[in-house]
């Protein structure tokens, strides 16, 4: 027999009108109220009827996640913030992956749409402007994460600001001969900002890039990248647009027979785990994962719930360890 709101009520000692509060507007219920509540319903294995309750509230419960790939741990910790940061028993996640590929973004855009997603967490900003339209018509709210802008909601961070206090700490150390490894900008705001806001920089100071590879996410891609950047053998800075390239310049540099940093100079973005393990640990410029995660749920409740809400800009912050130095003062073939 299948256990009612009545039996969870009765177990955890309140009303059957709280419980009906614990799990569609928790955050009206005092934390140990909810706790109480929430414990009787892992125990007696209660499954609330979604369905009835989607019909009274004209809410599913529901809320989508589209992210570009689910193999890079940026979007991993952030997605994971995320998660936890939405209400016990109130929403469901529904995670989708797209690859980088606009038109399948869109296609999973829809397809959580259809489901009767309650709102979603998209990742930046450069996508169709139909897509905005879409979702307006539909009346189904959106919080974008992982960059900053003014024409819709965010809870991110500003990429050029990262990338310009990295490139401002390799020009200070007195690099000149600089050159970026950066992941593919093609439909990713993200990575072109970065890039972008990189060349403006040097831009300033009468400099220019030595040279610049695009690259696919992955470690192979940033060795082979960082080894065909090295050819030019003025090169002592590799500024690196993620993480993950950047460990696979320095497995790159390694196999090369070059110092990190005596000989070059390497640099990262995002501050995932990786950069803590690497040898040496990577300089890299720190993104808050988590409390963007956080930020972006509570942001999108209360879009949701027709609050207007309030973007988030949050800061990133360099993060020095063992992969930059001062240039050396000559590197002779």
């Amino acid at each position: 027999m299948h256990a009612t709101v009545d039996d969870v009520a009765a177990l955890a000692g309140v009303s059957t009108a709280t419980v009906s509060r614990c799990l569609n507007d928790p955050d009206r219920v005092l934390p140990a109220t909810r706790k109480k509540v929430m414990e009787a319903i892992r125990t007696l294995n209660y499954s609330p009827n979604f369905g009835a309750r989607a019909l009274a509230s004209r809410r599913t419960g529901i809320i989508g996640a589209v992210v570009p790939t689910l193999e890079n741990a940026v979007f991993a910790h952030g997605i994971d913030a995320f998660e936890h940061a939405l209400p016990e028993g109130k929403f469901a996640l529904l995670v989708a992956s797209y690859g980088y590929d606009p038109q399948r973004e869109r296609e999973q855009i829809e397809a959580l749409v259809a489901r009767g997603a309650d709102g979603l967490l998209l990742v930046g900003f450069d996508r169709d402007p139909a897509i905005y339209e879409w979702l307006a018509i539909r009346k189904v709210p959106y919080v974008l994460a992982w960059a900053c802008g003014d024409a819709h909601p965010y809870a991110g961070f500003d990429n050029v600001a990262g990338i310009v206090a990295m490139v401002r700490l390799v020009l200070d150390l007195g690099h000149r001969n600089i050159s970026m490894l950066s992941g593919l900008t093609a439909g990713n705001d993200r990575a072109r900002n970065r890039l972008e806001g990189a060349r403006a920089l040097l831009a300033e100071k009468g400099l220019s890039f030595r040279g610049v590879a695009e690259v696919p996410y992955g470690l192979e891609n940033g060795a082979k990248a960082f080894a065909e950047l090295m050819a030019d053998r003025a090169v002592t800075a590799v500024v690196c647009g993620n993480d993950v390239l950047a460990a696979g310049a320095l497995r790159a540099a390694h196999r090369m027979g070059l110092r990190v940093p005596e000989d070059v100079t390497i640099t990262g973005f995002d501050d995932i785990d990786i950069a803590s393990i690497t040898f040496p640990e990577l300089t890299t410029v720190r993104v808050p994962h988590k409390r963007m995660g956080q930020e972006a749920a509570a942001l999108l409740q209360q879009l949701i719930d027709g609050k207007s809400g309030q973007s988030i800009l949050l800061p990133t912050k360099i993060v020095a360890r063992g992969t930059h130095a001062p240039p050396p003062s000559c590197r002779n073939a």
